[in-house]
């Protein structure tokens, strides 16, 4: 084999790699946007079945972690009310997990299923999350407790008969979400957080 013939075939084989590199890479992007924008749209459509069409209009408050993470920012959004408690509850959960729409971040992956809801009379909400919702969690304290905090003032926000929040996983008690906050007591609204509109 030639000099020549040889430097051609070794130019050929790197721009082969090169394309097959990319193209793996470029698939791999493509299919995990595709998985994220059905979750999204499946967030998305639970909320629109629970807001009734009849129901009436409620600008609500949810807290979403800030861009920096160093606390929580509201965001106000209207939506058509549910007739129940516990289906308001659904909502709101439902409208953390579609995201914000303003450049905030996610407190909860667009995967995450709520597979109960349940109020007690003394004010305690039973919120069962499917185990989808610890794919996609950012990785440390802070994070976890913005996650936590989110729903749990966002829910005391809005609905007054709301107390304090329980989160189970797949129906029974965990002790954390990822190894930081403990979720084995109930959960009351954290103020130190912030909340300030932004």
């Amino acid at each position: 084999m030639t000099r020549r013939t040889l430097l051609v075939t070794l130019v050929v084989a790197a721009v082969l790699i090169g394309g097959f590199s990319y193209l793996r890479s470029l698939a791999w992007r493509i299919f995990h946007e595709i998985q994220g924008g059905e979750e999204s749209a499946h967030a998305r459509l639970n909320q629109e079945a629970l807001q009734p069409a009849s129901g009436v209009k409620q600008a609500i408050t949810l807290y979403f972690p800030a861009d920096d993470a160093s606390g929580l920012v509201t965001e106000t959004r209207e939506m058509s009310w549910a007739a129940t408690d516990p289906d308001r509850i659904r909502q709101i959960v439902l409208a953390l997990v579609e995201g914000p729409a303003k450049t905030h971040n996610r407190p909860l992956p667009p995967s995450t299923d709520i597979r109960a809801v349940f109020l007690t009379s003394d004010g305690t909400v039973y919120l069962d999350f499917s185990n989808e919702i610890l794919k996609g969690l950012a990785p440390g304290i802070q994070s976890e407790t913005l996650t936590v905090y989110s729903i749990v003032n966002s829910l005391a926000a809005n609905i007054p008969a709301v107390k304090q929040v329980k989160i189970l996983l797949q129906g029974q008690e965990t002790e954390t979400l990822d190894g930081h906050i403990d979720l084995t007591g109930f959960l009351m609204p954290e103020t130190s957080l912030g909340g300030t509109a932004n």
